[in-house]
């Protein structure tokens, strides 16, 4: 997958000291020169926790040997991964300044560990495992991007399976190569042919031992002047956008490190000012309690909304699982609260400081660090960590020596909702212990059942997505060899009747823009929508074996969805309307003739009782929307409501 670049890699190595060093070419602590580390974008890179180190350690012991894991990641060394991207999840982990391997999340296998040549080259006599032995003669054509083949292999160990990470050595057991076996221990070493492990690293490295060990609490004083002038910027930046704006002003705090390191600067700029934390309901217990116990401590006020009691789950019934392309949850359990909470405290307007960073993505990247929100009037968002990687706010909060939310130090590198759709298969890993959890994955279970879906639509996450990505897709069909719409497929009760439909709209605080979710009722046939949707425009995708149909900036799923995006909210509800007359107009015409006479070009034709249309006539000028007698915006039998 390409890589993302969404700012600077500010993380350089002093290897003389053995440290990592923000920003400056020179070690603050000896003066000598520092170096960039080569990390992939968009290098926002963190510090590796004692759960993390720990899980790394017995993964690299199951695949090379035991004692391995302490070999590669000595003890008392700060460990930083550096997330990258992936089909699922992946991590580049960096010790002593170079990065020895990454981790990466298979769906179907869970946690594997890809070593590179300098993790590979740390192992010496702890390599009693996943090593193949090559022939010497058979070096140089490894090094010159050649993959080894079974004829210049004198050894394998005898676990290795087809799939495996390996470490390719010579008979002296000095590193050559390091990548993935093509067929099993019996085969590399039955003098048969054909490719015996696929390379991945293979360039010659000189080999750099590890330093001495460090303890982050010298990697803080190391970077002290670095940080102290982001504080110094940001603290301004505080004042400055305060003076500037004649409201009261918040710190939104969602009990995450990017909040966290927000609110602590509001408190270096004795801003004096207030938290507020939406409790959308969907929280972690102890998120509730960091954000609580912080505020106590500090002697913050603490403004805090909370979602309706049955804000998520009462609406599953209606909207089915939440999805990235059909984020229903955003509005019903975090927009709503805070535009109650914001209405309620501040009706004149509120300055709103928001833990934001372009180094998250790229449509926090193409933000200003000031902004108006779309959907609350009144509401300025501002952010003082705009430029901030997640190094920099790690460091500020050891800095400060501030208590942060445990479940950074439980295999999560962001907190939020723990059943967000937009997480990866490693944090619903993670998250299973949660005491949250259990509700979700009892209704996922009762979902599929009761849809006639397999176990893995719920195994793969498959319920993440109503239109399911193409790199996802076939992934996901190389492992299981079905095809994904064989997985997703639902079936539906009560699928003949009336369409009605019901809305969540806003603007999404995930996906940064205003967007309209509508469930429908029942099923929908795309086939039969398909000609009356160039009425909303000319670019018509169809996809059939997702079942989807995009117009424009409308979406609408066969299964009984509909999505609507604008950058401006009077947009996004003109097309939600226009969609759902069409619907109405596809599924369950009466054959008035209304729209028919509205059409003055004779796109629209009545033919057996139903509108019928001509599509090369149509110029989508939009003149046949209007009153309609088959549309229904809410049925209190079904339960569905506007």
């Amino acid at each position: 997958m390409g890589a993302v670049r969404l700012g600077k890699n500010h993380l350089r190595w002093c290897d003389d000291c053995n440290l990592p060093i923000m920003e400056s070419m020179s070690c603050p602590v000896c003066g000598s020169e520092t170096r960039g580390t080569e990390l992939t974008p968009p290098a926002d890179a963190r510090p590796a926790f004692d759960a993390d180190i720990g899980r790394i350690r017995a993964l690299i012991d199951a695949g090379f040997g035991e004692g391995a894991g302490a070999a590669m990641l000595p003890e008392g060394h700060p460990v930083i991964l550096n997330k990258v991207p992936a089909i699922d999840r992946m991590d580049e982990v960096l010790a002593d300044g170079h990065v020895v391997g990454t981790v990466r999340y298979d769906p179907g296998r869970g946690w594997r560990f890809l070593a590179r040549l300098q993790g590979a080259m740390r192992l010496g006599d702890r390599l009693t495992r996943g090593y193949v032995v090559c022939d010497p003669g058979a070096v140089r054509f490894i090094q010159d991007s050649k993959n080894l083949m079974v004829p210049g292999i004198r050894d394998a160990h005898p676990g290795i399976r087809d799939g495996d990470e390996v470490i390719v050595v010579d008979p002296e057991r000095n590193v050559v190569a390091t990548g993935t076996a093509r067929m099993d221990a019996a085969e590399l070493t039955g003098g048969g042919k054909g490719v015996g492990v696929k390379t991945r690293w293979y360039k010659p490295e000189t080999f750099a031992a590890p330093g001495p060990a460090r303890t982050w609490g010298e990697v803080v004083e190391a970077n002290r002047g670095v940080i102290a002038k982001r504080v110094a910027e940001a603290t301004g930046f505080i004042r400055n956008t305060m003076a500037r704006n004649d409201v009261p002003a918040v710190v939104s705090f969602s009990g995450g490190k990017d909040s966290l390191a927000t609110l602590l600067l509001s408190i270096d700029a004795d801003a004096g000012i207030p938290a507020m934390f939406v409790d959308t309901g969907l929280e972690f217990r102890e998120t509730v309690e960091h954000v609580h116990d912080v505020c106590a401590r500090h002697g913050i006020e603490l403004i805090e909304e909370k979602a309706p009691k049955d804000a998520f789950f009462g609406n599953l019934v209606q909207f089915g699982p939440p999805a990235k392309d059909f984020r229903w949850c955003c509005k019903t359990n975090k927009l709503g609260p805070m535009v109650a909470a914001i209405g309620r405290h501040f009706p004149d307007g509120v300055l709103s400081f928001i833990g934001q960073r372009k180094y998250e993505s790229e449509a926090r990247k193409a933000k200003s660090r000031i902004w108006q929100n779309p959907w609350t009037p009144g509401q300025i968002g501002a952010s003082p960590i705009q430029d901030w990687s997640a190094m920099h706010i790690w460091l500020y909060i050891f800095m400060k020596e501030e208590p942060y939310n445990v479940w950074y130090t439980r295999g999560l590198d962001r907190i939020g909702c723990f059943l967000c759709p937009a997480s990866d298969l490693a944090e619903f890993a993670a998250v299973s212990v949660a005491d949250e959890y259990p509700r979700w994955d009892r209704f996922l279970d009762d979902y599929a059942e009761e849809h006639g879906l397999p176990p893995e639509w719920k195994e793969y996450g498959l319920w993440r997505w109503k239109s399911v990505p193409q790199s996802v897709r076939e992934e996901i069909e190389r492992v299981t060899g079905r095809k994904v719409p064989e997985m997703t497929r639902r079936s539906f009760k009560g699928e003949k009747g009336p369409v009605s439909i019901r809305i969540q709209d806003g603007y999404s605080p995930c996906t940064m823009g205003f967007s309209i979710e509508a469930a429908l009722s029942r099923p929908i046939d795309l086939h039969r929508l398909k000609p009356f949707t160039r009425a909303l425009g000319w670019s018509i995708v169809h996809n059939e074996e997702d079942d989807t149909l995009e117009v424009d900036y409308v979406t609408f799923f066969g299964d009984g969805a509909i999505t609507s995006k604008a950058s401006v909210e009077n947009d996004a509800r003109m097309r939600m309307d226009e969609a759902f007359q069409l619907v109405a107009r596809s599924e369950q015409c009466v054959g008035c003739g209304l729209c028919v006479a509205r059409c003055s070009h004779g796109a629209l034709y009545i033919e057996d009782g139903r509108v019928g249309i001509v599509e090369d006539e149509c110029i989508f000028c939009k003149d046949c929307f209007g009153p309609c007698p088959a549309v229904r915006f809410g049925d209190e039998d079904d339960g569905f409501d506007s």
